[in-house]
């Protein structure tokens, strides 16, 4: 390839780094495998999974797709690369992955099997998890032709994918060790707030095993309203009041999306008003399992609770909030929402205040409620830490290749 040729892109660049880079095809770097398990040399059929690429496929269904005849499936082994044409949402262009987990393993005929043999093979790897190759497979898979959910390209076509390639060796090792640090220091992190996460649910299941308590009605610890109920009329631009729904509460915590409905402040009302700290409880959803979830409200904004919400206020909120992520919650939610098989979902407010409950004396209810407070404050600060790090790994992967 001569330099009148590269049409290089600006890259990110790092210290010590070559600028020296050149486009080769697929087929230049790497072999084709076609070898059959002809011998039975591998009974583990394989799949492919997002996050942890080619796996078992019996652990990942929890059954065998695989015939059970397997010596006519290609035989892979540890190291060696292999591209699934089934798109998804994540995966428009299908996934190619490396085989780490297992010494062989078999795959279907419909896969595209190779190896390296003049490319580093973490640096392809890397490049793979990139989406840098998606433009190569969209000019090459045939418009309009996918069948069964696969897209229509054929080996001969995949093979001539051009590839962006550092020429000096090192530096294609540098760019995969830098990938792969990242990737073990997210895999360390997450594995951390899962942690965490264990270690709260455990700890509220002790906690609320405590049958010393005094038993109360619900209704004596807090104070429930339903939302506000408004008209199509009565709905304005972001100039108005928020309008908190269902869609606000996301993994047991509070959020604005782009798409929050905004009213009239003439036609709002202080008993639907949210106050610092109190607690939003969906109580109707077309889907079942969506009702009773729950978030603490954190912000100090003029917003309302919606007419399908419950809005709860109480003295000790940090202590009811983690109570309703306790088994006690769990079991009235079971035995008091009313709905489904295709009608929507319903919890009454009457219903939840008659509700016993065993609680402790003022003070201890205080001191549980502030531990899980900064245990769940400990979480949030943990996933947006993985949040960034994925960011920032998904960053470099599209600016580290030209």
């Amino acid at each position: 390839m001569t330099k009148s040729d590269d049409k290089r892109v600006p890259a990110l660049r790092f210290k010590g780094f070559t600028d020296e880079w050149e486009q080769r095809k697929l087929g230049d770097i790497t072999k084709r495998i076609s070898r059959k398990n002809l011998n039975l040399d591998s009974t583990l059929p394989l799949t492919i999974s997002a996050q942890y690429g080619l796996v078992d496929q019996r652990k990942f269904f929890d059954k065998q797709i695989a015939s059970k005849k397997l010596e006519n499936y290609l035989l892979l082994k540890n190291g060696e690369f292999a591209y699934n044409k089934s798109y998804s949402k994540d995966y428009p262009f299908g996934a190619i992955k490396r085989l780490n987990n297992y010494k062989l393993g078999v795959l279907s005929t419909l896969y595209i099997a190779f190896k390296p043999v003049s490319i580093n093979t973490d640096y392809l790897e890397e490049y793979f998890d990139s989406t840098k190759w998606y433009k190569e497979i969209y000019k090459r898979a045939t418009e309009g032709a996918r069948n069964h959910g696969l897209l229509n390209i054929s080996p001969q076509d995949f093979f001539e994918l051009n590839l962006s390639i550092p020429n000096n060796r090192i530096e294609q090792e540098r760019i995969s060790k830098i990938l792969k640090l990242l990737s073990l220091v997210i895999t360390l992190q997450q594995r951390k707030l899962e942690q965490l996460k264990t270690i709260k649910q455990e700890l509220i299941k002790r906690v609320f095993s405590n049958h010393n308590w005094e038993t109360v009605r619900f209704k004596d610890i807090v104070q429930l309203n339903r939302g506000l109920t408004y008209h199509p009329s009565d709905i304005t631009n972001n100039a108005g009041v928020r309008v908190l729904r269902s869609s606000n509460i996301q993994n047991s915590k509070l959020v604005y999306n782009h798409d929050d409905v905004f009213v009239k402040k003439n036609i709002t009302d202080p008993q639907h008003s949210l106050r610092q700290y109190d607690i939003l409880i969906t109580a109707a959803n077309g889907t079942v399992s969506l009702v009773g979830k729950h978030a603490l409200y954190l912000y100090d904004d003029e917003n309302q609770a919606g007419g399908f919400m419950i809005l709860l206020h109480a003295k000790n909120p940090f202590f009811i909030n983690c109570l309703l992520d306790s088994d006690w919650y769990k079991r009235q939610l079971a035995r008091l929402i009313t709905g489904g098989n295709g009608s929507i979902g319903n919890l009454k407010i009457s219903d939840l205040q008659k509700t016993l409950v065993k609680i402790p004396k003022d003070s201890i209810q205080q001191s549980i409620g502030t531990t899980f407070y900064k245990l769940d404050q400990k979480i949030e600060l943990k996933e947006k830490k993985v949040i960034n790090l994925n960011n920032l790994k998904q960053f470099l992967l599209q600016n580290m290749f030209i």
